[in-house]
C-alpha cells in the first residue's frame, strides 16, 4: 500500500487536471465576459481588446483570492451585502449591455469616440459579475485543500487565470474574424443589439 506521502502527488495531479477542465469549461462557455469580448473584437479588433482580456484574468484572480480568504463566507453571513453586490453588478451589466446595443459603427483610433473596456474596468467588473462569483466560489469550495488552505488557495488563484486568458481570447478572436462580414452597417447594428440583449439575459440566473 502506498503511504500518504507517496500518494499525494498522484492526487495533486488529479486535482490539477480537474481544476484545469473546470477552468476551461467555465471560461470558454457563454457569459457576460465572453459576450462583451465578442462585441469588442467586432467593434475594436483583437489587439485593442487585449487590455480587456488581461483585465478579466487579473480581476478574476483577485476575486478568487478574495473568496478564498473569506469574502465568500462574509457574503453568506451578511445577506444584505450579497444583495447589494448583486444589485450593483446587475445595474452595471445592464449599462454595459445598453452601450453595446447602441453602438452603430466599428471604432478606429482615428475616427471613433467609443473605446473598448480598459484593463481596470474589466478587472473591476469581475467583482460584480454574477458568473464570475459562481465560478470563484465553486473553485474555492471544490479544489482547495483544508489541510493546506493558503497554498491551495494560491494555486487555484494562479492556475485558473492562466487557463482563463487563452479561453476568453477565443471570443475576441472570433469577433475579429467577423469584422469583414459585419462591415455592413445594418448587419453591425443588429449584431450589437443582439449582443446587448444576450449580455442583459445573463442576469436571468441571478434573478431566479
Amino acid at each position: 500500500m502506498l503511504s500518504e506521502r507517496e500518494s499525494r502527488p498522484r492526487m495533486s495531479a488529479e486535482i490539477f487536471l480537474a481544476l484545469s477542465v473546470f477552468a476551461l469549461v467555465t471560461s470558454v462557455t457563454p457569459g457576460p465576459n465572453n459576450f462583451m469580448l465578442l462585441a469588442s473584437g467586432v467593434n475594436f479588433g483583437f489587439w485593442r481588446t487585449v487590455p480587456h482580456m488581461l483585465g478579466i484574468s487579473c480581476g478574476f484572480c483577485s476575486l478568487l483570492l478574495g473568496v478564498g480568504l473569506g469574502l465568500g463566507a462574509a457574503l453568506q453571513t451578511f445577506p444584505a451585502l450579497d444583495i447589494a453586490l448583486k444589485l450593483a453588478g446587475g445595474g452595471y451589466l445592464l449599462y454595459l449591455a445598453w452601450k453595446i446595443a447602441m453602438s452603430r459603427s466599428m471604432a478606429s483610433r482615428a475616427t471613433a469616440n467609443a473605446e473598448p473596456l480598459t484593463f481596470l474596468q474589466a478587472a473591476a467588473f469581475q467583482w460584480v459579475n454574477p458568473k464570475a462569483w459562481v465560478m470563484a466560489v465553486t473553485a474555492m469550495a471544490v479544489y482547495t485543500n483544508p489541510s493546506q488552505p493558503f497554498l491551495s488557495i494560491l494555486l487555484v488563484a494562479i492556475v485558473f487565470p492562466l487557463i482563463n486568458l487563452p479561453s476568453v481570447s477565443i471570443w475576441a478572436g472570433f469577433g475579429m474574424a467577423l469584422r469583414g462580414f459585419l462591415a455592413d452597417p445594418v448587419r453591425l447594428k443588429w449584431f450589437n443589439i443582439a449582443m446587448g440583449v444576450l449580455l442583459a439575459a445573463t442576469l436571468w440566473p441571478m434573478l431566479r
